[in-house]
């Protein structure tokens, strides 16, 4: 008997998630505070509810993709959130990217409640949760994340177990200073190429399988040369997930001096209006600043 999945959260990663369990047969109930973005996973064949405690009713599995703890916080024990409405022993699948203390907190009060809790953010983003071969980083209890994979198999191809729960969010962090610096570093090394006239556009054929090469590169240098902003991420997001890295660094005494260049960078383009955008707006960073008028 096919399992039913509660998605509560259809934005861009959420809408993508409840895409893919559909298109592989999953039953999936959905609901999201804006209308429009359940309405378009209806569309595609899942089920829509009133409120999270209506979608958690009908699950064996709930799977949260939201954008920040307080909003987690609210879908899972607010008023008509999850815990109202989930049978007890229902396996909680937090997808979003949140603070690792709060995953804790949110896992033990989840316990006191007769619900379980996995932490199972993620990296690939929608184009790779569209094939199935997203990176997923567990936290949680052996036997749950053993249950939770039974879900999860639909959506990755890479699904580690890192330790009890925190530890998934703890890992994505450490993913996203990888990226982040990454985007960055390709960005400025886009720049430099195009100052120095060199067919920037070739370099990731020229560098594909040296030490230099990565997913980065291959697909964001030419985006760069591009400026092709179609948007996958956003800069505000990492400037969220840096954040989170860098009050980690704070409390582990952790030197990171790069990840705060990063951050800052990321920092300037949300203050000039850019948070929106894909990371392929960096290269605005280089453009630097706008000639004044004679």
């Amino acid at each position: 008997m096919t399992p039913k999945i509660a998605l509560i959260g259809a934005g861009a990663m959420g809408g993508a998630i409840g895409a893919r369990l559909v298109e592989t047969g999953q039953s999936v109930v959905v609901f999201d505070l804006d209308v429009d973005k359940a309405n378009a996973l209806i569309a595609k064949g899942a089920v829509g509810a009133n409120s999270a405690a209506e979608a958690a009713a009908h699950a064996d599995y709930v799977i949260t993709s939201l954008n920040a703890p307080h909003i987690v916080e609210a879908a899972v024990f607010g008023e008509n959130g999850i815990a109202n409405g989930a049978k007890p022993g229902t396996l909680i699948i937090d997808m979003s990217s949140i603070d690792p203390d709060a995953t804790k907190s949110f896992a033990e009060r989840a316990a006191g409640l007769g619900l379980r809790w996995v932490d199972s953010p993620l990296s690939g983003g929608a184009p790779k949760v569209a094939t199935g071969e997203l990176t997923l980083m567990v936290g949680g209890e052996d036997d749950d994340f053993a249950d939770a994979r039974e879900v999860l198999q639909h959506l990755a191809s890479n699904i580690t177990h890192m330790g009890p729960a925190g530890a998934g969010q703890t890992t994505k962090l450490i993913n996203q200073v990888l990226c982040g610096l990454n985007f960055l570093a390709v960005a400025e090394a886009t720049q430099l190429a195009l100052d120095a006239g060199v067919d920037a556009a070739k370099i990731p054929t020229a560098l594909k399988g040296g030490r230099a090469d990565s997913a980065i590169l291959q697909e964001y240098m030419p985006r760069f040369v591009a400026k092709d902003y179609r948007r996958t991420g956003r800069i505000d997001n990492m400037v969220k997930d840096l954040n989170g890295a860098q009050d980690l660094a704070r409390r582990t005494n952790t030197a990171m001096p790069m990840t705060a260049t990063c951050a800052e960078v990321h920092r300037l383009l949300t203050a000039a209006g850019l948070g929106c955008e894909d990371q392929a707006a960096l290269m605005e960073y280089f453009a630097g600043p706008p000639k004044l008028a004679d």
